[in-house]
């Protein structure tokens, strides 16, 4: 119940950070270029948007950090395997387990040292240009996704030792649409 939840609400948050990203530059960009026609100027140059730039720029980092995690989870990062795919299985199983431990622990790293540099901006007034947010949340994205994707890759780690299966993306496949088969049989015409 708990995994669920967790999938969910990083799916949630990743969706909701790059629609409303996308939205914020777009209004930002429509605005900039309709403030120039005189119609419009009297309107809308009042209306200062002076802060979609930033508060987009820290939406994207922390959708990045989160849709790091998620790539662990569903097995969408790129990997090159060809070495990997014709070890022996036994070999083949030591080496990807030490690859999603590494990562693990690479993960865990960079998420301490991500907290301890957070903490360090508590006690601080530093706040971001535009926003003016205390610097310390902004940042808060490094060890909150870090040792999510760190969590992510035990987790993975663990349905591989248990189960001998890694998380594998289709690419062919797209949620909510059924495909058909091609009469040839699966493979691909070109014409």
């Amino acid at each position: 119940m708990f995994l669920r939840i967790l999938d969910r609400l990083e799916e949630l948050l990743i969706m909701t950070m790059i629609g409303a990203a996308t939205l914020i530059i777009f209004v930002a960009v429509a605005h900039r270029y309709l403030v120039g026609i005189p119609l419009f100027y009297p309107l809308l140059f009042p209306i200062n948007l002076s802060w979609a730039q930033e508060l987009c720029i820290y939406m994207f980092v922390w959708m990045a950090k989160f849709g790091a995690a998620y790539g662990v989870r569903t097995g969408i990062h790129v990997g090159v395997d060809v070495l990997v795919n014709i070890m022996q299985p036994r070999w083949r199983k030591a080496t990807i387990m030490f690859g999603l431990l590494c990562g693990a622990f690479f993960t865990s790293v960079i998420g301490t040292m991500g907290a301890k540099f957070v903490y360090g901006l508590i006690d601080t007034n530093q706040t971001s240009p535009d926003l003016e947010l205390p610097s310390w949340i902004v940042y808060l994205c490094i060890p909150l996704g870090s040792f999510l994707m760190c969590f992510r890759f035990l987790q993975v780690a663990w349905h591989f030792w248990r189960h001998d299966e890694l998380p594998h993306h289709d690419h062919a496949y797209v949620e909510g649409i059924e495909a058909e088969i091609p009469p040839t049989g699966g493979r691909e015409v070109i014409l």
